[in-house]
């Protein structure tokens, strides 16, 4: 195994693997460097002399530029690298590379892979077969909680994979964009194909008044969904809501899985308490399977984190299929960076604290590590936050970068499941199976109730090919019913994005 790695040949900085002493030797293309201060593993340390105000170069682009002088074999991170990251930018120079085929398809160059899913009356694929109970409004929380805690006492959610609820703040005291984001997640989660049955709940005071969000839903199977607003019950709305889901669940008992596809798998991709390896292994493997799921079988994935694009966004704006998709990924960029200004915020300070100790110096290098889970693969698809997938292939979605709100947003996109890369761990896990890929092996060892699947052995002695292959019959069990750590600790959580005022 090695102890460092320059990733890129046209990079002034190497990364280090291991931990490396002060006064260690290291031949880098041929040259010997004599580290002069300790390495942290996942950290940088310089290949030449980095004068101040030098761009600090990895993954063969600008990372930032140097704040002071800085000397071959020292260490870098964010105290030494300032980012070059301002506000809008005019992107007209930038050129599409290679223009895509109209839509995107199977290349027929691969085998062709199945899973085992559930088949709706309206042609989407769930991988779970779970009922929701999901509240218009946060008033009516406590009983959402109530009539789900009753029905599975009753039952023991037998022959469903779980009946939850979905507890959030929202759905009155809001205005304009706020009270429509609340609408559209809630709507794209009563058409989700993971549930085989919805009950949503409302009081009946709110703004987000239940007969209007039930024609807001548009045309929905009702054997499937079924409403009840609280202030129209006579007596307990408990045990009234009670009876409606016990239909629910007894109609969703009715679904079987069967064999499906994988054009038919919609996957989200996204990261959260990245570090140094997250753009060498992590995130590399997430875009190999992005590209096999979309080039070798026609499948969908979608990318968000649209704060975590700035500074590698000209990567995605030169792979886009179209003239109006670059037109659309060039506003995805600016209106965000809009939103960052007009609440007085800097479009660069996005490094959490640990990414900062994981060895993430820059907005630009957590980018360029970010965007590395798209593949190569073309952008077909750019989504409103809220909006659902409706072209196969790569899309990009709008949504901050915050791991709950990015992953609701991808879950209520259509994706059946989030894979998640992360070098610090969390626990969270959102509507739909989140499966957390490790970027290291130490992490994979410490939290292993956390950890789904270890690509920390891409610095290892594994190949992409070797890793890839293990990843993709994951993946296919998890879309076929094996649960992932976070179902496994009972962790379904939604989170909608709030920009507006509160009444």
């Amino acid at each position: 195994m090695k102890d460092f790695i320059k990733i890129n040949p046209a990079d002034n900085v190497a990364v280090a693997i291991n931990p490396l002493k002060a006064g260690l030797k290291v031949n880098v293309d041929g040259k010997e460097i004599s580290l002069t201060m300790d390495i942290p593993a996942g950290h940088k340390f310089a290949l030449v002399d980095i004068p101040e105000g030098e761009n600090v170069v990895k993954y063969g682009f600008p990372i930032g530029h140097t704040r002071h002088d800085v000397k071959q074999g020292e260490f870098l991170d964010h105290n030494d690298i300032k980012t070059n990251l301002k506000g809008t930018l005019d992107y007209s120079g930038i050129a599409i590379d290679n223009p895509a085929p109209a839509s995107p398809g199977a290349s027929g160059k691969g085998k062709e892979a199945t899973f085992m899913g559930y088949e709706r009356a309206d042609g989407q694929v769930g991988i779970r077969n779970e009922v929701w109970v999901i509240p218009t409004v946060g008033c009516v929380n406590g009983i959402v909680k109530q009539i789900v805690d009753r029905v599975v006492a009753e039952t023991g959610a037998e022959g469903v994979d779980g009946i939850f609820g979905f507890p959030h703040n929202y759905g009155c005291s809001q205005l304009g964009d706020d009270h429509e984001n609340t609408k559209k997640i809630l709507r794209d989660m009563v058409h989700h194909p993971n549930a085989g049955g919805v009950l949503v709940v409302g009081l009946g005071c709110e703004n987000n008044q239940p007969k209007d969000f039930e024609k807001y839903c548009g045309d929905y199977d009702r054997s499937r969904v079924k409403f009840m607003v609280c202030q129209e019950v006579e007596g307990d709305e408990v045990e009234h809501g009670a009876k409606l889901l016990q239909e629910l669940y007894e109609n969703a008992r009715n679904y079987k899985r069967s064999e499906q596809p994988a054009s038919k798998l919609r996957i989200g991709l996204k990261c959260g308490g990245s570090d140094g390896f997250s753009g060498i292994t992590a995130n590399p493997l997430l875009g190999e399977f992005s590209d096999w799921v979309c080039n070798v079988q026609g499948g969908t994935t979608v990318l968000t984190e649209v704060p975590e694009m700035f500074g590698a966004e000209t990567i995605l704006m030169r792979r886009c299929a179209s003239d109006e998709l670059f037109k659309e990924t060039v506003s995805l960029i600016n209106n965000f960076k809009e939103y960052f200004l007009s609440h007085g915020e800097p479009v660069g300070e996005n490094p959490s604290p640990g990414n900062k100790a994981g060895g993430i110096s820059t907005l630009e290098e957590k980018a360029l590590g970010c965007t590395q889970k798209s593949g190569k693969s073309p952008v077909f698809g750019v989504l409103e936050y809220g909006e659902r997938i409706h072209n196969h292939g790569l899309n990009l979605l709008s949504a901050p970068g915050n791991d709950l709100v990015a992953a609701t947003a991808l879950a209520a996109a259509g994706c059946q499941m989030v894979l998640f890369t992360t070098g610090r761990g969390t626990p969270f896990g959102t509507f739909v199976p989140t499966i957390k890929v490790s970027t290291n092996s130490g992490l994979a060892q410490r939290k292993p109730r956390w950890i789904d699947f270890n690509a920390g052995r891409l610095v290892e002695d594994s190949s992409m090919e070797e890793v890839l292959a293990d990843f993709i019959t994951y993946v296919l069990k998890v879309a076929s019913g094996e649960k992932v750590n976070s179902e496994k600790s009972g962790i379904h959580e939604i989170a909608i994005f709030k920009n507006g005022v509160t009444l």
